[in-house]
């Protein structure tokens, strides 16, 4: 989704009012990671868009067109012609395998194709109902743009299937010249990719057709509009259509730079780069990790904050008094007469979903799939080819402008959004069951794979169906369980004292008023109540601003 500019908004169209959007994407390769899987990661951060599952089933009898709608807005673009096979998906994957997901880099605003007709949300979700493999689907975005005409600005694709892990990207000819130019290059197994929302394939192989397709016009579409003029074998994809600038290294590759810092050596000689300041030294388009990574590890890359860098977004004032590592936008303001800018990290507030795809050679792909905030929200295992979305999580079940209380949706944002008012302390309680949960279902689908592997296949899609929607339902379920543990132990800035910690409260049965500490007269009325106050940096800039007032004589 679209990139943040610190100076303005990127509209989604030319001349369009409405916000910027932003996204992080991880992609690793099967022999990067730990159990052989290729894994995803996409967190679809959006101020206007809802979290939900989306599900599509083949339908028995096809009709001769299909409607196509820009994601981001709903409206409605022009109609394509069906094709007479199309497989299931769900979300960002389908029943193959294949994931398909995106950041956009916007690029050069003079290439937007007012006339087109595929927006790029819909090159993902067509695109996955037709291709079974990464290079079946690279070839099926071309096909769609160049015959419909490209709809948005310039975009970055992860796509994955079982065996191999690509980066593509691409941008629209301008309102004169129908489709698009690409360039798209195999990540080399045992090795480790990342975008967003910059272009970041810059120069490529030429002849090397195994691991890199283009274009046939990549390059002399940008001779003629004159973006380069060198040699072929010098041409650079990114600084053709897409030329670096501050906000695209702060804001965009400095998110790529903080998880290749957290699973490869030597990263921090790209600090400079990441933080904006230094565009000659950037950051290779892949690296190797020093060691093999888990899901976990990708799952918790998705929370990144900055910790541990110059722009840790917990220890400056901006947090407040509890350490909340987020700041409300817009991402640019100014003191008389200098501008200064917020962090814009890998996790942020505005996220309507995330993802972890994991293709894994020889069983069903998983996508690990969650709503809201990746820093305190929770994926759930739901198999690729289930049938159906789980009711929580389902399209139709609220809105942006419609809250729901079955909607998994508005209860994590209800929970998370409690959470920023005393960040420091509810987060870490928000993290136990997070991990416990995502742990003990890592470990759970083993136990499902084993059993689903001695059924037939449709029974093997029947029960992993029913395991993905009860799944999610008991996360769902656990979740609502955390919403009232936090009302009631943090409600009014005080702090209630227990007996045992959330995760009792939470997975044991355990929610009951003895859960927390009583005065001893039999009439649930709390005792040790804290108030533990704020952090000392709060303290002391308060003091700073207004402590002649404030002192205590």
């Amino acid at each position: 989704m679209k990139r943040f500019f610190f100076t303005l908004l990127l509209a989604i169209t030319l001349g369009a009012t409405t916000s910027a959007l932003a996204c992080t994407n991880f992609i690793i390769t099967k022999g990067a990671s730990t159990d052989g899987s290729i894994l995803v990661s996409y967190a679809a951060d959006s101020h206007q868009l809802y979290g939900c599952l989306y599900k599509y089933n083949p339908l028995k009898k096809m009709p001769k067109m299909m409607p196509v709608t820009e994601w981001d807005t709903g409206k409605y673009m022009g109609d394509i012609p069906t094709v007479a096979t199309t497989y299931s998906t769900v979300g960002n994957m389908n029943e193959h395998s294949l994931i398909i997901t995106e950041t956009t880099f916007g690029g050069r605003e003079e290439l937007y194709d007012p006339k087109g007709i595929m927006d790029y949300g819909s090159l993902i979700y067509i695109t996955l109902q037709r291709a079974k493999t990464a290079r079946e689907a690279i070839q099926t975005i071309v096909d769609l743009a160049n015959t419909y005409g490209y709809a948005s600005s310039g975009e970055s694709f992860s796509i994955a299937d079982t065996n191999e892990a690509w980066i593509m990207e691409l941008i629209g000819k301008g309102a004169d010249d129908k489709g698009i130019v690409w360039v798209a290059r195999r990540i080399p197994d045992g090795y480790v990719c990342a975008h967003a929302n910059q272009a970041r394939i810059t120069t490529f192989p030429l002849s090397d057709k195994e691991n890199c397709l283009y274009a046939p016009d990549v390059i002399s579409f940008a001779r003629k509009k004159g973006y380069f003029n060198g040699k072929d074998e010098e041409f650079s994809f990114s600084d053709a259509y897409a030329p670096l600038d501050f906000s695209a290294m702060r804001a965009c590759e400095a998110r790529v730079w903080a998880f290749y810092r957290s699973i490869a050596d030597d990263m921090e000689k790209y600090e400079d780069f990441a933080m904006g300041y230094n565009k000659d030294n950037r950051m290779p388009l892949w690296v190797k990790p020093s060691k093999k990574i888990s899901p976990k590890q990708v799952f918790d890359g998705m929370r990144d904050h900055y910790e541990g860098t110059k722009m840790d977004m917990t220890k400056d004032l901006g947090a407040g008094g509890h350490g909340l590592p987020y700041r409300w936008r817009p991402m640019s303001w100014k003191v008389d007469d200098k501008t200064y800018v917020n962090e814009r990290a890998i996790a942020t507030q505005q996220t309507g979903f995330w993802v972890v795809g994991q293709a894994r050679p020889g069983k069903t792909g998983i996508l690990w799939f969650g709503v809201d905030d990746a820093a305190t929200s929770c994926l759930t295992p739901i198999y690729c080819n289930t049938t159906k979305a789980p009711e929580c999580m389902a399209e139709g079940n609220g809105s942006m402008l419609e809250y729901t209380p079955t909607s998994a949706f508005w209860l994590f944002n209800r929970v998370t959004n409690f959470a920023y008012m005393r960040y420091d302390m509810m987060s870490t309680d928000i993290r136990k069951v997070v991990d416990k949960w995502e742990n003990e279902m890592l470990q759970e689908v083993e136990k499902v794979d084993a059993k689903a592997a001695s059924m037939s296949a449709k029974a093997q899609k029947k029960y992993l169906t029913e395991y993905s929607c009860s799944t999610a339902q008991t996360l769902f379920e656990n979740w609502s369980r955390l919403d009232k543990y936090l009302l009631l132990k943090y409600m009014d800035g005080n702090v209630k004292s227990e007996h045992k910690d959330v995760l009792s409260y939470v997975f044991d049965g355990n929610d009951k008023p003895s859960h927390f500490v009583e005065n001893g007269n039999g009439k649930q009325i709390p005792d040790k109540i804290q108030f533990p106050g704020y952090n000392e940096k709060w303290k002391r800039a308060v003091a700073a601003d207004n402590g002649k007032v404030l002192e205590s004589k």
